[in-house]
């Protein structure tokens, strides 16, 4: 008889933009023509930096994913959003290029759906054949004074699977298609049209999700009383804790919304919701997670032993406690995209990509991979014909790669540039001393009011580096940041 092995989540990471908007702040810039916002208005809400997308934040998710893991030990990684960075170029070989993961990698992209999300995951946890990477990722854009402007928000989170180290099991799945429009977007549009909200909980939640998640209990044996953790991602405020009335499931098995420290990521929000409740959840505790869009996937997860023993490098609490309080809200449509600015002729300057170059400089534009001299010890980024040590001068070939990203680093020299154009002025540029002793001249972003400080601790956060506006296409690298807000 053959051995039944476990597979299930073995790791999870999440992110969430440091900066947030207040609510109160968005609701006042329109109370001329909509003073009912003011009702709302509660809390803050996570933006995208205009560096920031859906690559950018699937790195960072996977990057506490993946810290307690081998990363050679990954064999496919699968993206959700559906706020793909290209129409055409896949996001998860970007992704995969900043995580140095193996070259012989399955990868792929799903979207276009709210559940996403959830079915994307299902799908992995089915297919149990491989260590595998899946990340959500999401940032939905809101039309100025319109309710989601308010309840939308960012994030990203990413998970491991595999069969050692498992700390939470599939044990129960159900899934039906319904096509059932809450809202939609189309290809030439950028933000979302909704029906009307009462609808969409009467015809659509109350009637599609209960018996989903019935048949899911059902197949694990299991009846609503028995779950712990209820997750149910909707950006219709009440609207979980009416459909967990509706399945039979105790109020208090509720998932935390993130609400009012987030906002709704779209299809990354059920699973920005699941990572939480895993780092609350005791070993036995069964969690339901719901993904709803034009139908609904319903899985049925328990957790193991071992989930007493895991920790996230970086979980949904440390991600939503590392804020950074905004009151500008010019700022925010700038950043989206919902308002053009004039920046000055200095902004005009051509960024057009040698994309034959960034070939060839793969490893060091993704990775952010330099070297180490084996004659003398120096580190040094970029990689150079010749080591540039003091009185050294081995070639290129006497040296061996250092990945340099996740090495701690702080602030040797700082400088901030108000007469070059930045997105984000002021541009703030200076030399990175890291703890191998790589010295890199950087950008340093998401700076707080205090300012930037010689010795201020720094990690290194993917991003986008510029964008080429008359191509369509953005270019990524590390950035500095401080660690905390």
């Amino acid at each position: 008889m053959k051995e039944t092995t476990t597979y299930g989540i073995t790791g999870y990471g999440a992110y969430v933009p440091r900066l947030r908007m207040r609510r109160d702040a968005i609701a006042a810039a329109h109370r001329w023509m909509s003073p009912g916002l003011a009702a709302g208005a509660k809390g803050n809400r996570a933006f995208c930096s205009w560096d920031e997308d859906s690559i950018t934040m699937a790195v960072e998710a996977a990057r506490s994913a993946l810290a307690n893991q081998s990363r050679a030990s990954i064999q496919s990684l699968t993206i959700a959003t559906t706020r793909p960075a290209f129409a055409d170029l896949q996001g998860a070989s970007i992704v995969a290029g900043a995580l140095a993961l193996p070259a012989d990698l399955r990868t792929a992209d799903i979207g276009q759906s709210q559940r996403a999300g959830v079915s994307g995951l299902l799908t992995q946890l089915r297919a149990a054949d491989s260590q595998a990477l899946f990340i959500a990722s999401d940032h939905p854009s809101a039309k100025p004074a319109s309710a989601q402007e308010l309840g939308y928000g960012a994030g990203a989170a990413a998970f491991t699977l595999g069969s050692e180290g498992v700390i939470a099991e599939l044990i129960g799945a159900h899934s039906v298609w319904n096509m059932f429009v809450d809202h939609f977007r189309s290809n030439d549009s950028k933000h979302d049209y909704y029906w009307e909200e009462r609808w969409i909980r009467d015809e659509g939640y109350a009637k599609i999700v209960p018996d989903a998640v019935g048949a899911a209990l059902k197949s694990a044996n299991l009846e609503a009383a028995n779950v712990s953790h209820f997750i149910f991602a909707s950006p219709l405020k009440g609207s979980s804790a009416m459909v967990a009335k509706r399945c039979g499931i105790a109020a208090e098995a509720l998932g935390n919304a993130v609400d009012e420290q987030c906002g709704y990521a779209g299809a990354a929000h059920p699973c920005l919701m699941l990572a939480d409740a895993l780092e609350r959840c005791k070993a036995g505790e069964v969690i339901v997670l719901v993904g709803f869009g034009q139908g609904c996937d319903v899985l049925v997860l328990r957790a193991t032993e071992a989930i007493e023993h895991h920790r996230p490098l970086r979980g949904v609490p440390a991600a939503l406690a590392d804020a950074q309080e905004h009151a500008d809200y010019l700022r925010m449509l700038s950043y989206d995209k919902g308002i053009e600015l004039e920046w000055g002729m200095r902004s005009e300057k051509p960024v057009k990509t040698a994309l034959s170059e960034q070939y060839r400089s793969a490893d060091q534009l993704g990775a952010m991979v330099g070297c180490k001299c084996s004659r003398c010890g120096t580190v040094q980024f970029p990689r150079m014909a010749y080591c540039v040590g003091q009185g050294c001068g081995a070639p290129a070939t006497e040296s061996e790669p250092v990945p340099l990203s996740d090495v701690p680093a702080k602030v040797l020299t700082c400088t901030a540039d108000w007469l070059s154009y930045h997105p984000s002025p002021p541009l703030r540029v200076g030399f990175v001393q890291f703890e191998n002793g790589a010295r890199v001249l950087m950008e340093i972003v998401d700076v707080g009011e205090a300012g930037l400080d010689v010795g201020m601790p720094l990690r290194m956060t993917y991003r986008i580096k510029d964008v080429d506006a008359a191509r369509g296409y953005a270019r990524y690298f590390w950035k500095a940041t401080p660690v905390a807000a």
